[in-house]
């Protein structure tokens, strides 16, 4: 099968445990204020691969894997290729590789829950707090997500959720307790992450011609991420 990718990192550190082979695959549903990967969202680009030909590239770096590292697939969203991330994963399970979804959750449907019966951990973004929000800098509906966590605790997969702290808009306590109780809720999660909003994909706007939605927000200090964590 063959599917888009928009590119390829060979030894990533932030994708998931371990050291993880990550291709962005090509494609996002979603309108995301902080997206750091514009050039990703377009359906219609990126280079076409055959997903053996991905797996048998990360093969190449299993050696540096050790336990916990792997492949992930990030985007973009790659639940828009499922069928083909469904190969790819399965290519890499068959050579002893733990598998990474990097996503949304934005995305169900049986080519998703196909999917995710050869995906070994996920990275699951909860953006915000409110269906406000939620609406308002994203695109689609709060429920979206926490429907996608409920599957992955249905079928037991170990779960990461991330957040993405934008001053003004996450940075606060309520969106920490919210965080906190899906902790509580889900015991697929094994962890939570705070990323710090960054603006250096700003070059990309820039030579794609287009405007940076959050440009003028701060980046959060590494007290404030701290303190964030203090309250989880």
């Amino acid at each position: 099968m063959k599917g888009y990718v928009s590119s390829i990192q060979s030894m990533g550190t932030l994708d998931g445990p371990g050291v993880r082979f990550v291709a962005f695959l090509q494609g996002c549903n979603l309108n995301c204020g902080c997206c750091h990967n514009p050039e990703t969202k377009p359906v219609s680009g990126g280079n076409e691969y055959e997903a053996l030909d991905i797996a048998q590239m990360c093969e190449k770096y299993k050696s540096y894997f050790g336990d916990k590292g792997g492949i992930t697939l990030s985007g973009g969203e790659p639940l828009l290729q499922s069928a083909f991330a469904k190969e790819i994963f399965t290519e890499c399970k068959a050579r002893g590789i733990n598998t990474c979804l990097d996503t949304s959750g934005s995305v169900i449907n049986s080519d998703v829950l196909s999917l995710l019966e050869v995906t070994d951990h996920v990275l699951l973004d909860i953006k915000y707090h409110t269906e406000e929000l939620y609406k308002k800098y994203v695109g689609c509906s709060l429920a979206k997500p926490l429907e996608f966590l409920s599957i992955l605790n249905g079928k037991n997969i170990s779960t990461t959720l991330r957040q993405v702290i934008i001053p003004t808009l996450n940075d606060n306590r309520e969106s920490m307790l919210f965080l906190k109780g899906l902790k509580e809720q889900y015991p697929c999660v094994q962890k939570i992450e705070l990323l710090p909003f960054k603006k250096i994909c700003q070059t990309k706007y820039d030579n794609l011609g287009q405007d940076f939605p959050f440009k003028d927000f701060e980046t959060p200090s590494q007290a404030l991420i701290k303190e964030l964590e203090a309250m989880l």
